[in-house]
């Protein structure tokens, strides 16, 4: 990953719409594992009935209400591990769910990890296959994502992609908020 570098925590400080939408394209790693990130979902605190922090501050919350550029990983449906970066600035509820990656290194790890996956496509593209996928796990909740094995990362030189804007999905309320980002025709993308 010499032509990309570690996003500094000024990257997460922002409103989370912006850093869900800035997310795209940009490399998530952990360890020998790598994705480009294709898509994200924002959610927006205290004022969003589908974010976690919507009621507060909470033991389970309190990573979202912390310092930006940490991870906020949790369990949903009794089996899958979803992935979110906290934003904006500490105090203030606001995370970003990354959605899908297109997967970049690793990818023969990834296949054990997912072994009923064919294609390529399939390995990464929710928010519970790409934190399998990745090894992934709660024991990352609260992660530095500006330093240690879980990070993200900005090429030097980014390609430019077309951004499409939905409403969020899997979710009941909020859920006609435009505030689900993914690269436009990129076929790793949740279905």
């Amino acid at each position: 990953m010499a032509e990309s570098n570690i996003l500094d925590r000024d990257f997460y400080a922002r409103p989370a719409i912006e850093v869900a939408r800035d997310c795209l394209g940009k490399i998530l790693v952990h360890g020998k594992n790598a994705g480009r990130i294709v898509e994200t979902e924002a959610y927006l605190g205290v004022d969003d009935r589908a974010a976690h922090a919507w009621r507060g501050l909470t033991d389970r919350t309190r990573v979202i209400f912390g310092p930006p550029g940490h991870a906020y990983i949790y369990f949903i449906y009794g089996m899958y591990e979803c992935l979110n970066f906290v934003a904006e600035p500490e105090g203030q509820a606001g995370c970003v769910l990354i959605r899908a990656v297109e997967p970049l290194a690793g990818i023969p790890a990834m296949r054990r990890r997912r072994p009923a996956v064919m294609r390529i496509e399939d390995l990464a593209s929710g928010p519970g296959k790409l934190t399998r996928a990745m090894g992934i796990s709660r024991k990352q909740n609260g992660a530095d994502l500006t330093e240690g094995p879980l990070q993200v990362r900005g090429m030097r030189q980014d390609t430019r992609f077309e951004v499409e804007v939905t409403p969020r999905i899997g979710i009941r309320h909020c859920a006609d908020w435009p505030l689900r980002f993914l690269i436009a025709d990129n076929r790793f993308v949740s279905r």
